[in-house]
């Protein structure tokens, strides 16, 4: 018996860390939501994958994974609206059972500089960006509470960090999600201490956030060649990220192992926020 199965939580092989788990990816079909559901599939986890509009594409991606064995399933809706939140999570928990884990990765932009941005464009993002993550975040909370045990990671921006020009509604989405995250984080630990179930060395309920920089995504299909080779000298390894690279941080924080991280902002950009 291992010091950390004596203190209560099993440290699984690296490659079955997630055995058990059920996780719900919003915008988890393509780019980095992609690669954070396979990275989660591959550590053993069922993965309800959330999609928005191309169904075609979802199935594709559901099928790609079935076939390496993988327990995945696809949930449409749209993330700013309260209702299909809660009506996707119920699906996830009739469907699988439970939720373990809540990824928060949708997200838009409507890039146009203030003077010329429509309330619309604003209104949007921070529907999608910020309230929709509030609402999944919401009402997994709910269920994870009631188990005594969850993670919720919310995937933010450096543009959130830094800001930029013509985004200013995207950063405002992204920069709201590290005090969403904390102030989770904070009642999390504080309901589950209040009802006397934190335990000193259980998994609990985390709340973490991860704020990638510029990464290889389709996100980035129409920026211009010259605009991105500003953006790889600006970044001081040289290179934009990839998709994997912010999976693998995600994965990481999904674990029971991770259970004394909470309330924190992971930054995987290539050092550029320094």
């Amino acid at each position: 018996m291992t010091i950390t199965e004596t203190r209560g939580i099993a440290e699984l092989p690296e490659g079955n860390e997630l055995a058990g788990r059920v996780a719900i990816v919003t915008g988890g079909t393509r780019g980095i939501g992609a690669a954070i559901s396979r990275a989660l599939v591959g550590h053993g986890a069922s993965v309800a994958a959330g999609f928005t509009h191309d169904r075609s594409r979802a199935e594709a991606f559901r099928a790609e994974l079935a076939g390496t064995g993988a327990d995945v399933t696809l949930h449409q809706g749209n993330v700013s609206s309260a209702d299909d939140c809660r009506r996707t999570v119920q699906e996830v928990i009739e469907e699988h059972g439970q939720l373990d884990i809540l990824v928060n990765n949708a997200g838009i932009t409507m890039d146009r500089t203030v003077g010329k941005m429509a309330d619309e464009d604003w209104n949007q993002v921070i529907a999608v960006n910020l309230s929709g993550t509030f609402f999944m975040a919401k009402v997994a909370l709910e269920h994870m509470l009631e188990r005594g045990t969850g993670r919720i990671i919310n995937i933010s921006s450096i543009i959130g960090q830094t800001g930029n020009v013509g985004q200013v509604n995207y950063a405002a989405s992204k920069s709201g999600l590290f005090g969403l995250t904390m102030s989770l984080a904070k009642e999390a630990a504080f309901s589950l201490k209040r009802e006397g179930r934190l335990e000193t060395h259980g998994a609990g309920i985390t709340v973490n956030a991860v704020a990638p920089g510029f990464i290889e995504t389709e996100m980035l299909d129409s920026v211009p060649e010259k605009v991105l080779d500003r953006i790889r000298a600006a970044v001081p390894v040289n290179r934009l990220g990839r998709p994997e690279e912010v999976a693998r941080v995600v994965r990481f924080l999904a674990a029971d192992a991770s259970s004394y991280i909470t309330g924190q902002v992971w930054a995987v950009n290539g050092g550029q926020e320094m």
